[in-house]
């Protein structure tokens, strides 16, 4: 018990002092997480929007694809993306491979049918009345698609949010393409599994304290967009 008592008095001393090694790692999760939320939520987005909206052959499918994406783990996506960005792969000479560019790409792929799921049952949940009167209005394909995204904001910025926690808090991928470089690729959950492993201990309680005010803060941002919808 005091073993674990002495680390966590340690890995709070390092949070509190500020170690610029650990805020640095802090800051490449943070980074290229918020970076492929942003992109997956403007893909994922007008995508759920539209197919929600419409009714089209195929509809089905792609429902049934997007749940089973969802459900694909993170080294997986790490594995494909390995052999596309390889010296070897049809990829490699765009020198993606162990940098943080990968990384963006691999949680990008992660969260994309997430938050398009999440848009599609933004515009399903949404007043029945909604998208019959924009039309009565007069508005029409990407004008309704625009007016549906602002009616339903909260809950699409909700899906965004919640991309980001998801990437926030992936390891597989990013630990297979990112090559856990320090100061470069390493992110919070890459570095919470070396300094483990290395015996650090502290290290990585601090990294994983920091880690759950980070998904404490995100859950707290989604409860408060869910009172003031």
């Amino acid at each position: 018990m005091s073993y674990f008592s002495d680390s966590f008095s340690a890995a709070v001393d390092l949070i509190t002092a500020f170690d610029p090694d650990l805020y640095q790692v802090v800051f490449t999760s943070v980074s290229i997480s918020l970076v492929a939320a942003l992109i997956a939520g403007l893909l994922a987005i007008p995508a759920g929007i539209v197919m929600a909206l419409n009714q089209f052959n195929g509809k089905q499918l792609i429902q049934h694809s997007l749940n089973t994406l969802m459900a694909m783990p993170t080294v997986l996506i790490g594995l494909l993306l390995y052999g596309l960005f390889s010296r070897l792969g049809p990829l490699g000479h765009l020198e993606l491979l162990y940098t943080p560019t990968a990384i963006i790409i691999a949680e990008t792929i992660l969260i994309f049918p997430i938050m398009m799921n999440l848009a599609i049952a933004a515009v399903t949940a949404a007043d029945p009345r909604l998208v019959p009167t924009l039309i009565s209005l007069g508005a029409k394909s990407t004008s309704l698609a625009i007016q549906v995204a602002k009616q339903t904001r909260f809950i699409m910025l909700s899906a965004v949010i919640t991309g980001f926690g998801r990437a926030i808090g992936e390891v597989g991928a990013a630990m297979m393409i990112g090559g856990n470089i320090a100061g470069y690729t390493r992110t919070m959950t890459t570095a919470i599994a070396l300094e483990t492993s290395k015996g650090e201990f502290e290290t990585g309680l601090a990294l994983g304290l920091l880690l759950l005010f980070i998904a404490f803060l995100v859950n707290f941002i989604l409860s408060y967009l869910q009172r003031v919808r």
